[in-house]
């Protein structure tokens, strides 16, 4: 594995892009990919695959965003490591909190492109939240080794009663979305997601306080 990147937007250099796409036939996100393929084949739509350098079946630590933007398909991946603000807040907020990459599987509640080419980006319709609804089950089930579910955003939020029953004995925590248009809002809002990703870390330590 190339060594983890030290700064937000690694990916806008072709030469890392490149590197980081050699590694997509990594067996511990083989089976993510796969679904991720059957979801696009349903969909009709692309779905951008988990980033090698995190933990794919191994993460103990689900991080549901809400949908992929247009800009996904320059990489393909859902990645902290992507050259746009979302990205960059969210490598920086993972970093302070001190949560290994290892640890963490970056997946969307609404996990296909639903923009149209050139669109520019916008919020899941309800009706794309609920056709999304029954892609989660497969998804837990490919992550045996999950400690907490950290949901960022109002429509990731909405995914929990669905995630409590099928994982009872979960901690889901729930953070505001870290899109640059949020987290520049008021102070309030960097401050709940750093609390939030402290307590995830706090549970994936074993801490309890």
């Amino acid at each position: 594995m190339p060594a983890e990147p030290q700064a937000p937007k690694s990916l806008a250099d072709p030469g890392a892009l490149a590197a980081r796409r050699a590694l997509i036939e990594a067996p511990h996100i083989a089976p993510i990919r796969a679904l991720a393929a059957r979801i696009s084949a349903e969909r009709g739509a692309p779905v951008p695959i988990p980033d090698p350098l995190d933990g794919g079946v191994g993460a103990r630590m689900l991080l549901l965003l809400e949908t992929p933007g247009p800009a996904v398909l320059r990489t393909g991946f859902v990645t902290r490591d992507s050259a746009n603000g979302t990205a960059a807040n969210l490598f920086r907020f993972l970093a302070e909190a001190g949560i290994p990459r290892a640890d963490t599987l970056i997946w969307n509640a609404v996990p296909w492109l639903i923009h149209q080419e050139g669109a520019l980006n916008r919020a899941p319709r309800r009706s794309e939240v609920a056709a999304a609804a029954p892609y989660l089950a497969p998804l837990l089930d490919l992550l045996p080794r999950l400690a907490v579910a950290v949901l960022a955003g109002r429509y990731a939020a909405e995914t929990e009663p669905a995630i409590a029953a099928l994982r009872p004995a979960l901690p889901v925590i729930r953070i505001p979305h870290p899109s640059p248009t949020y987290v520049c809002t008021a102070p309030e809002v960097p401050a709940r997601i750093r609390r939030g990703l402290s307590e995830a870390a706090k549970l994936l330590n074993g801490a309890t306080g």
